[in-house]
């Protein structure tokens, strides 16, 4: 299937969009709940699976749907053609603060790993699917690292990352070691490897956990600065474990508060 060839325009810093210029009949998949607005005289059209051409029949869009579920994602992706005899546009908005890139896969040689949860819209006719690691080592260390999405195709995907987007291009046996979070993405010339840090005491005490990924080139890579389990974990160990509110100055606040109730309560005469 040919891919459709749409034009874009990412808006915003922090917290990024992207609006996809469509000619009529062209369309663009996009992640369950990531539409942010579109004009009037798109249609929408939900498909089991990850609506490309190829998956053939309803054992095809099982097997589609199949891998976006070991990945975590939606059964279903979401299909925006324009229906109208003029061009239109759809917007796709990022879940979380960071950055949206563009990715032309054919001049990244048709296929882009990315981590499990990056992708965020396509042209139609990307194909969506699961890349294992390789090596065992890998399958029982690599966390977040293990299961990522395949991108397919010589379309144009856009994949989101959190914080700030760094992209390396390392030389044949060049090694990048990384926290296993902030991998975005990267081509399948790249050698993804899991490795100890080392020394018990950094990996006891360190709070970067007890495996890196280890990256070889050649390829490109890209990398995030903020992924969303580290954001995560930061929103949760600040939140109050008990259901109330946590006020700032909650103890110098508190000591105000209890000398004033003192003094209602016990009937000052001055």
């Amino acid at each position: 299937m040919a891919m459709d060839v749409v034009d874009y325009e990412i808006k915003g810093a922090e917290m990024q969009f992207v609006e996809v210029e469509l000619d009529p009949g062209e369309a663009a998949i996009g992640e369950a709940g990531s539409m942010m607005f579109m004009d009037a005289g798109i249609s929408m059209d939900t498909v089991f699976g990850d609506g490309s051409a190829n998956q053939g029949g309803f054992f095809g869009k099982l097997l589609g749907a199949g891998k976006r579920l070991v990945t975590g994602e939606s059964l279903f992706t979401t299909i925006y053609t324009n229906q109208a005899s003029s061009k239109l546009r759809v917007a796709f908005a990022a879940p979380y603060p960071g950055k949206i890139l563009p990715m032309e896969l054919a001049a990244l040689g048709g296929t882009l790993i990315c981590q499990k949860d990056a992708f965020l819209c396509a042209a139609r006719g990307v194909s969506l699917g699961i890349a294992f690691q390789r090596k065992l080592s890998t399958g029982f260390f690599g966390g977040e690292g293990f299961i990522m999405q395949k991108l397919e195709g010589d379309g144009l995907a856009f994949v989101h990352a959190g914080g700030t987007v760094v992209r390396r291009t390392l030389q044949p046996g060049q090694t990048l070691l990384v926290d296993t979070g902030c991998v975005v993405a990267y081509t399948p010339g790249v050698d993804f490897e899991i490795q100890y840090v080392g020394k018990i005491k950094t990996a006891l005490f360190g709070g970067e956990g007890l495996f890196l990924a280890k990256l070889t080139g050649p390829g490109e890579v890209w990398l995030q600065s903020l992924p969303f389990s580290r954001l995560a974990s930061r929103i949760f160990a600040a939140a109050p474990q008990n259901g109330g509110r946590r006020e700032e100055g909650s103890v110098l606040g508190g000591f105000a508060a209890g000398g004033l109730l003192g003094g209602v309560l016990g009937g000052d005469d001055d």
